[in-house]
């Protein structure tokens, strides 16, 4: 998988920093898709194991009223028909309600169980800062993925003694080394994927998820003229895409190990 990113701001260097299975994090089916659906079919087709959470059942999504009783169904149906897309089959579910998902303690410690269990290289997620340039990416329920898994990821993951409930299950604690975040403000972006030779992958994922697009044009659009500007942004030649991240360095050679 190709990755562009300047080396003073990006920690993660793909040539030295091995990922053999990644654990992704969202609010909604779909978020996923339009996140990093791109960078997900790059690290498949490279052999890497990655894994999908959706927190809520979507429930609240989509425009037809008279899909109100099978919007759930639909749209876990759609969530795993574009994971497939991209070579991912592993998708869990915490069924919380949409619109209505906090970063509380029952969440962050189902977010420490599923890790602990994985046990990752990288967490990927939904970015715990609003972003005010465009504030559709900043879903209350999105702010929350992104509060409850940093929450989980530090100091819980690795703190043998914190929700002792999930050590006691066997669930050892786990030092986490890379947490990426996506769907945050563009300031933030510090670490650029190429993505262009899986731009149709990813579109064609995100046209799975029908229920939730009531301008499929528009959509599409939108989502290439901001793969184009991240290529622009990443440095790379005219006609590319990427994906953009907020990449942090949870533990590493320099981590000093404490609480």
């Amino acid at each position: 998988m190709s990755t562009i990113a300047p080396a003073a701001q990006s920690p993660f260097d793909p040539d030295r920093n091995r990922v053999g299975r990644v654990l992704c994090f969202a609010a909604h089916p779909d978020d996923i898709d339009f996140g990093a659906a791109g960078t997900i079919a790059a690290w498949t087709a490279a052999g890497v194991e990655v894994s999908y959470c959706i927190m809520t059942d979507g429930d609240a999504g989509g425009f037809d009223p008279d899909q109100r009783e099978e919007i759930v169904r639909l749209r876990t149906e759609e969530q795993e028909r574009a994971a497939a897309l991209v070579g991912v089959t592993d998708i869990h579910y915490l069924h919380q309600r949409d619109g209505y998902l906090e970063p509380s303690h029952e969440v962050i410690r189902e977010v420490v169980r599923l890790i602990r269990r994985l046990r990752p290289d990288v967490v990927l997620a939904m970015h715990p800062e609003r972003n005010w340039t465009r504030i559709q990416k900043s879903h209350p329920d999105h702010l929350a993925v992104g509060e409850a898994v940093t929450r989980a990821v530090y100091p819980a993951l690795e703190n043998p003694f914190a929700y002792p409930e999930v050590a006691a299950a066997g669930l050892e604690a786990y030092k986490l080394p890379w947490l990426w975040l996506y769907a945050g403000p563009g300031e933030r972006e510090n670490h650029f994927v190429d993505v262009t030779n899986h731009v149709e992958q990813k579109l064609a994922a995100i046209h799975i998820h029908v229920s939730q697009h009531p301008d499929a044009g528009a959509m599409e659009r939108t989502v290439r003229g901001q793969l184009a500007a991240n290529g622009e942004r990443a440095g790379l030649p005219a006609g590319s895409s990427a994906e953009a991240f907020h990449v942090v360095a949870v533990n590493g050679p320099g981590t000093i190990a404490g609480f």
